[in-house]
């Protein structure tokens, strides 16, 4: 059976790496791929770049569509409108991934094949065996990281070696069962609360190794705010009455 495969790529401010993230997809060996862009009003012109990038896409079994909206409200907000546009137009596989360079395009038949073969969700990890980080990336960032993953692992048990990745791939059935307009997470901590959700409901998750590159270009949007929303997080989850599975 054919797999309609939908990646879902949130941007601000990505103008400098957006059009080669699109190629990387492009030029993936999926024969029916869907490629949601969903821009929060980006003023270095990051949509305008995207579309320009749409207008060479053949029509066909490969298609890319822009959403843009006007205001920045979060990265959790931006994946929930962009996996809907996907679950709407028909995928069977949604994919989050980054515009920034840092998530490898390459290792997404990887995991198209492991949903295959029975996964529900299947992360592209950076922890587990045979996962790496860019060697460019600060000595503080990986203590950071590390200890992120250590204290949501921990205090939620989740029993995952990257709670926190944002390249993550979710059968459609998975993400309906989710409920995604329910999460109430925003920032990346809506990375934690879709596993919880999904380890709740028995979903089936695998981790496969990836590369994790330094990004190519612009800044981190982890600002405090993030950060404290964050710790937060997993304490709010613990005292949450649990999802229905």
């Amino acid at each position: 059976m054919n797999t309609r495969v939908g990646v879902v790529v949130p941007t601000y401010q990505e103008a400098a790496t957006i059009g080669e993230a699109l190629k990387r997809l492009h030029d993936l060996p999926i024969d029916d791929l869907l490629v949601v862009v969903v821009d929060d009003g980006s003023p270095d012109g990051t949509a305008d770049f995207a579309e320009k990038a749409a207008a060479d896409w053949p029509a066909g079994r490969r298609e890319l569509t822009i959403l843009r909206r006007t205001e920045k409200s979060g990265l959790g907000r931006a994946y929930i409108a962009g996996m809907a546009a996907a679950l709407d137009a028909g995928c069977d596989l949604v994919i989050e991934m980054d515009a920034d360079l840092s998530h490898p395009a390459a290792a997404i038949p990887g995991m198209v094949e492991r949903a295959a073969e029975g996964a529900d969700v299947v992360i592209g990890s950076r922890y587990t065996t045979g996962g790496q980080l860019d060697a460019d990336w600060p000595l503080s960032r990986r203590l950071l990281s590390r200890a992120a993953n250590f204290y949501v692992s921990v205090l939620l048990r989740l029993k995952l070696r990257d709670v926190t990745a944002g390249f993550v791939a979710w059968t459609a059935e998975t993400l309906r069962a989710i409920d995604v307009d329910t999460i109430n997470s925003n920032g990346y901590s809506f990375q934690v609360e879709m596993k919880w959700r999904a380890r709740n409901l028995n979903a089936t998750i695998v981790e496969v190794p990836i590369t994790f590159s330094e990004r190519a270009a612009g800044s981190s949007k982890m600002d405090l705010a993030v950060k404290i929303e964050g710790l937060k997080l997993p304490w709010r989850l613990l005292f949450t009455r649990r999802p229905r599975g």
